[in-house]
């Protein structure tokens, strides 16, 4: 039973037995008059009714802490509960606000030391990808190509044939490892990387345009990080969930930075509780105090809009993985066999 029933109730026992003992032959040596009793209930009734307005009055801000208790979202920061008034409520309600603070605070810190690490595991895995599986494909395609030369015409084709799959598989290779890291984004800058990804996406089922302003202020490594992974999630999610069959990248001026929006003419988005993908888009945004919202366009599909200040406001302590240089890729049509070196910079294995 609520609170509020539960007070009242008892304090409607209380003022019931008071007028019952008051009207009883116990406490009146009388017979009560019609028109007392009259009078007597009227006050009693009126009292309960301003009983109620009471407690209804002074257990408001107690419900509004409720609600906010069970519907407060970390990744969603900003959400308080006012603080009206003095008393014991009032500085539960402050308490409560105050622990969701450090609590935002820590999140934040943890999230960019766990973003943080995850980016540097892409670049390992991309390094490895690169370096040492796709090299040695490389290499058999070499030896294929050597091996079919020289085979008879029968076995020529097939291992032409084999060939052919083996390149697949290279050029599949290499494009899991741009995908992880994403080379362009350091060498060209986040209007070509976001180019990049448009046509990456693109494909028969799917037309995905690109709007890019030309004036965008300047920003810095980690907010075009954090742009340019947003910009991938909303496009998968789109090539996978969606069923869409166009899709645009937006990025523009926006008073105090810039907003990036990528939208879809698909299904839209569901009532189902947010999935991995867009919580993980919502740390990346806390990351540098940018603001997402996922929700259906007005057209229908989805919308993916992230508004991102300049300059990007860092929680504390946040660790953000520093700039490496792009690998040089490695050419099939080499004579010699590759040698393997490894990237300036790169940071050595976990």
């Amino acid at each position: 039973m609520p609170l509020f029933w539960r007070i009242f109730l008892l304090n409607a026992v209380v003022l019931i037995m008071a007028t019952a003992l008051l009207l009883g032959p116990v406490t009146v040596s009388t017979p009560v008059l019609l028109t007392e009793a009259a009078v007597l209930t009227v006050g009693l009734a009126a009292m309960l009714v301003a009983n109620a307005l009471l407690l209804r009055v002074g257990l408001a801000p107690l419900q509004r802490l409720t609600r906010a208790m069970t519907t407060t979202d970390l990744l969603r920061p900003g959400h308080r509960p006012a603080v009206g008034g003095r008393g014991e409520i009032a500085e539960l309600i402050a308490t409560f606000n105050t622990m969701l603070d450090r609590l935002e605070d820590e999140r934040a810190t943890s999230s960019a030391r766990v973003l943080s690490a995850q980016e540097s595991e892409r670049r390992r895995v991309a390094r490895e990808l690169h370096d040492e599986v796709g090299q040695s494909l490389t290499a058999v395609l070499l030896q294929l190509k050597r091996a079919a030369d020289h085979a008879p015409p029968g076995l020529g084709e097939e291992l032409r044939q084999v060939q052919e799959t083996t390149r697949a598989g290279l050029e599949e290779i290499r494009r899991i490892a741009r995908r992880l890291r994403p080379g362009v984004l350091d060498e060209l800058g986040l209007a070509s990387a976001l180019k990049a990804l448009a046509t990456e996406f693109g494909g028969p089922g799917l037309s995905v345009r690109h709007r890019l302003d030309g004036d965008l202020p300047e920003l810095d490594r980690e907010s075009e990080l954090v742009i340019y992974r947003i910009a991938q999630e909303g496009l998968t999610n789109t090539a996978r969930h969606a069923r869409a069959r166009r899709a645009e990248i937006a990025l523009r001026r926006a008073p105090g930075g810039v907003e990036l929006r990528v939208r879809d003419d698909g299904r839209g988005i569901g009532v189902a509780p947010e999935g991995a993908g867009i919580r993980g888009m919502r740390e990346r945004a806390l990351l540098v105090g940018a603001r997402l919202t996922v929700d259906r366009a007005a057209d229908g599909g989805t919308e993916v809009r992230l508004a991102v200040p300049v300059p990007a406001r860092f929680p504390a302590h946040a660790l953000v993985p520093a700039r490496e240089a792009a690998p040089v890729p490695v050419r099939e049509s080499a004579p010699v066999p590759v040698r393997k070196s490894a990237p300036a910079h790169a940071p050595p294995p976990p």
